[in-house]
């Protein structure tokens, strides 16, 4: 068999051209529910299998010239209420260069269906929020802080329907992370929003198996949202 003369393919260094303003040897910690989770604590230490261990990847094969240390404190469940119990150890001990946070579809959620998280409403959901984004600022002032939407998957409409109520409240809860977000001079995130505009051209399918959990494509878009986010 005769082959043809080898030639060499010249690199592309397109993508490595896109950088985060992470500087080399800083961290970054993510912070959230059991979207940020994803199987860090169970199956998948330490990073879990989800945007946070996209995200690091991105950091490796863009950015080869740094090293940034990536941490994973999301936790399945969680609402804004479990953050504030758990930022001091998890957040303000750690010293984070960077800090993201997405929280919420678990505060709107328990809110609408369990009696016991009555006191979860938008204005707890709001002061709470402020309250550890007040901490870190006061603590860790030279913190870097991305806050990114609650989001969900679905473009249901059908009237009374759970997601069709559940898109109807959550808007609030994205204005209030806006708001928090120019009141503590972070940068902001709308996740919601980007799903929204993918779900007009593809089925929810494409990206998660239900509307508040993404699978593997899902992630991949968040963890490439959040590195535009922080470029």
């Amino acid at each position: 068999m005769t082959y043809g003369p080898i030639h060499s393919v010249p690199a592309d260094n397109s993508v490595l051209q896109m950088k985060t303003v992470l500087e080399n040897g800083q961290k970054i910690i993510f912070i959230g529910d059991s979207i940020t989770d994803a199987g860090r604590q169970q199956e998948a230490p330490p990073l879990g299998r989800g945007y946070v261990r996209l995200f690091a990847d991105l950091l490796t094969i863009r950015e080869p010239d740094k090293t940034i240390t990536v941490v994973n404190r999301g936790i399945g469940g969680n609402t804004t209420d479990d953050l504030r119990s758990r930022w001091d150890e998890d957040v303000l001990q750690q010293r984070p260069d960077w800090l993201c946070v997405k929280i919420g579809i678990n505060d709107l959620n328990r809110h609408l269906t369990d009696p016991k998280y009555a006191f979860l409403d938008l204005a707890a959901y709001r002061d709470i929020y402020d309250q550890v984004l007040t901490l870190t600022r006061a603590h860790l002032p030279a913190c870097h802080i991305l806050l990114i939407s609650p989001f969900y998957m679905s473009r249901d409409q059908t009237p009374h329907s759970y997601r069709a109520k559940i898109l109807g409240q959550l808007p609030a809860y994205i204005e209030v992370v806006e708001e928090l977000s120019r009141k503590h001079a972070t940068r902001f995130l709308n996740l919601h929003a980007v799903f929204q505009s993918h779900l007009r051209h593809r089925h929810t399918d494409s990206f998660g198996t239900e509307p508040v959990h993404p699978h593997a494509t899902g992630a991949l878009l968040i963890a490439e949202e959040v590195y535009r986010a922080l470029n």
